[in-house]
């Protein structure tokens, strides 16, 4: 998985249906819930088995050794595989080398630092990816994770349309109580914070090895649903809607990620 924040990767500060469509969070939409009856506030943990990603990736060829690359954010990047660094999207680089016939070594760094250090595999057959992706944190310490692709669409090498087959990785999120009526979503994995209030402005997400200008804005629907945007210097990301269960027992998360059809859908349970 190599989209620089997706949520399937639980590499982003913590960006988590068919027919839901999301408004952008307008100014002058508040719901005030007060801390110590908010539904939101504790400890979540990711269940995979009632979670789904639906990520899907694509990538065309461009020319001679160029690729385009759209890793799940609607937007496309084209890059030489020489292994050099090159402009990618939000501002960070993206290189890519061939390693052998059916591998490629791909590395996306932030002002000159990796964050995402993986090697793609093709099957024999040309039938599965396997993306041995690896975030870098903060530390400098290496998260890794196997995701596997199969092949929806193109014929032979790693251009065409890739499906993602792998169930998220456990995770799991603290929710706290931010400024009185706002909330912080705190990934414990990740050492990313997103803190904001549902005031339609937009506040920074903070942490990890992120890139500038990597926002969030949103508004409180009812005690027990928000809606999100987020944003990375001004592109948009992804919608987003949470919502806690009648009980408080049960979060669920839901992404849709610009120009995408397909939502991302997690599911929490309360620990």
């Amino acid at each position: 998985m190599l989209l620089i924040f997706a949520a399937t990767s639980v590499c982003a500060a913590i960006t988590f249906c068919p027919g839901l469509v999301v408004e952008q969070p307008a100014m002058g939409q508040v719901s005030t819930v007060s801390a110590s009856s908010d539904p939101f506030i504790g400890k979540w943990k990711l269940n995979p088995s009632r979670s789904h990603a639906a990520d899907e990736m694509k990538v065309s060829s461009a020319g001679e050794n160029k690729y385009a690359f759209d890793l799940g954010g609607g937007h496309l990047e084209t890059i030489v595989a020489d292994g050099t660094d090159q402009p990618g999207e939000f501002g960070t680089t993206l290189a890519v080398s061939v390693a052998g016939p059916n591998s490629w070594r791909v590395v996306r760094k932030n002002g000159g630092h990796a964050m995402i250090d993986a090697t793609w595999e093709l099957s024999a057959d040309g039938s599965t990816l396997t993306d041995h992706f690896g975030f870098v944190q903060a530390d400098g310490s290496i998260k890794r994770t196997d995701y596997i692709y199969k092949r929806t669409a193109g014929h032979a090498g790693f251009a065409g349309t890739w499906e993602d087959t792998t169930p998220p990785s456990a995770s799991e999120m603290q929710i706290e109580s931010y400024e009185g009526n706002g909330l912080s979503f705190v990934n414990l994995g990740q050492k990313t914070t997103k803190s904001l209030k549902f005031d339609g402005k937009e506040y920074p997400i903070t942490g990890g090895n992120l890139p500038a200008g990597y926002v969030s804005s949103g508004r409180r629907v009812n005690a027990h649903t928000v809606q999100l945007a987020e944003k990375i210097g001004g592109k948009p990301l992804d919608m987003q809607q949470a919502e806690v269960s009648a009980d408080s027992k049960i979060l669920t998360m839901t992404v849709t990620p610009a120009g995408k059809d397909k939502p991302r859908i997690y599911v929490f349970e309360r620990e």
